[in-house]
């Protein structure tokens, strides 16, 4: 691991490229309708996606696929030192974060219900911290 990647200086900001995505969900949103939805469709981005874009981005981090300043306190690439990705269970607890949006919660009702090891669950959870990804939204 680099040490250029956890340089705060040369870290991406969640906070210069959220404004990049809620354009581009204008952009979209504005071509389905037809006309030009202007800040309703960036206030919309904002209320239905930034928690899961936060989320994606703090995975990334853990994963060390790209620094985030917004989590420097965490550590750069952590999930992949630990040889997470190649573990089945992590696995799964990652995508129903990431794609099917599963809070801590969900994930442990629904590893009781798979009668899955829960405490290795647990400890995946608090590896990934995922309640730290609820950054404040600042709208420009």
């Amino acid at each position: 691991m680099s040490s250029e990647l956890l340089d705060p200086s040369t870290a991406s900001s969640i906070y210069e490229e959220a404004p990049l995505e809620a354009e581009r969900h204008k952009w979209i949103e504005s071509q389905k309708n037809g006309f030009d939805l202007g800040t309703l469709a960036i206030s919309d981005w904002y209320a239905n996606h930034w928690y899961y874009f936060c989320i994606g981005k703090k995975i990334e981090h853990l994963l060390g696929n790209r620094c985030w300043q917004e989590f420097s306190d965490t550590r750069f690439g952590f999930l992949k030192s630990l040889e997470l990705e190649n573990d089945l269970l992590a696995d799964r607890i990652l995508d129903r974060i990431f794609w099917l949006r599963m809070e801590n919660l969900d994930i442990i009702i629904w590893a009781r219900e798979w009668n899955l090891p829960m405490e290795r669950v647990l400890e995946i959870l608090k590896m990934i911290d995922i309640n730290s990804a609820r950054l404040e939204p600042v709208l420009s």
